[in-house]
């Protein structure tokens, strides 16, 4: 499979001359399968630069939202193919006691949207993920609650051999030492081991941590920990945060690749960068 990253920023878009080169947008990612099977996990602002030509003309395609905190749906109103009267869409999400539809028309309505997601062009259904895992196309899909504020998911996508493991809002060390604490103990690592690719948060500097401690996302230590105890093959930093620029972040990319080597994680670490594209 192939994924490229549309937005790879978390809370809220950054855009500016100091983030150009990783990228300023929220979660977006497109997973496209062998046979063509086109996958969007989140709908963050990125997703409005995934035109029709990038998706193959496609018109049968599936959203998976890890979420539904607005720097993951943001993006859902300026998605074309939402406009698009042939296209077949179907949104996943986590469950809630509320309809997944229903939840999400708190913010596709008025006064926060000038269109109702019942005016939506496209035909789109809205659906929880199944709890024993899915396939689409060649692709199959697993996911798993994850330790985040409110229900949130991450999302495990096989193809053949191949593993891309995607857990964009992630607090794996809360109240664990993730050095020792049994597997099943561990936030997401049913999911994330031994993954091809894990695709992580990667939000807080170790020093800003502390202050934002239950906040749902992870220090760059307790990343590469949860990486170290997961085993990836490779591990994206991502989901970061609006006030690190450029710099910031290849100085963090650097910091967690010196992390993974003190700690023997035989992982390949770097960052999550905007427009760039990898296959799994």
């Amino acid at each position: 499979m192939r994924v490229k990253f549309w937005g790879v920023r978390g809370s809220i878009p950054a855009p500016g001359p100091d983030t150009e080169a990783v990228g300023g947008n929220t979660s977006c990612l497109q997973v496209i399968g062998e046979d063509g099977t086109e996958l969007i996990l989140d709908a963050g602002s990125g997703i409005r630069d995934l035109t029709a030509e990038d998706l193959g003309h496609a018109t049968r395609l599936h959203i998976l939202l890890t979420h539904l905190h607005l720097d993951h749906i943001q993006g859902l109103l300026f998605f074309a193919p939402l406009f698009d009267p042939e296209a077949e869409i179907t949104v996943w999400g986590p469950p809630g006691r509320v309809p997944l539809r229903r939840r999400l028309a708190r913010y596709l309505s008025d006064p926060l949207s000038p269109i109702e997601i019942g005016e939506l062009p496209a035909r789109v259904s809205f659906e929880n993920v199944p709890v024993d895992g899915w396939r689409v196309g060649d692709l199959q899909i697993k996911a798993a609650l994850v330790s985040h504020r409110g229900p949130t998911l991450g999302y495990r996508i096989t193809e053949g051999d191949a593993s891309l493991c995607y857990i964009p809002d992630h607090e794996p060390g809360l109240g664990l030492k993730l050095s020792s604490a049994p597997g099943n103990w561990i936030s997401g690592h049913s999911l994330a081991h031994d993954a091809t690719v894990l695709i992580h948060d990667a939000q807080y500097t170790d020093q800003e941590y502390p202050g934002r401690r239950g906040w749902g996302h992870s220090s760059i230590s307790d990343m590469v920990a949860f990486a170290g105890r997961t085993r990836p093959g490779r591990l994206l930093m991502f989901h970061h945060d609006p006030t690190h620029d450029d710099r910031n972040l290849e100085l963090l990319e650097d910091q967690a690749a010196e992390e993974a080597a003190r700690l023997g994680a035989d992982v390949r670490v770097q960052l999550a960068r905007e427009g760039h594209a990898l296959n799994v």
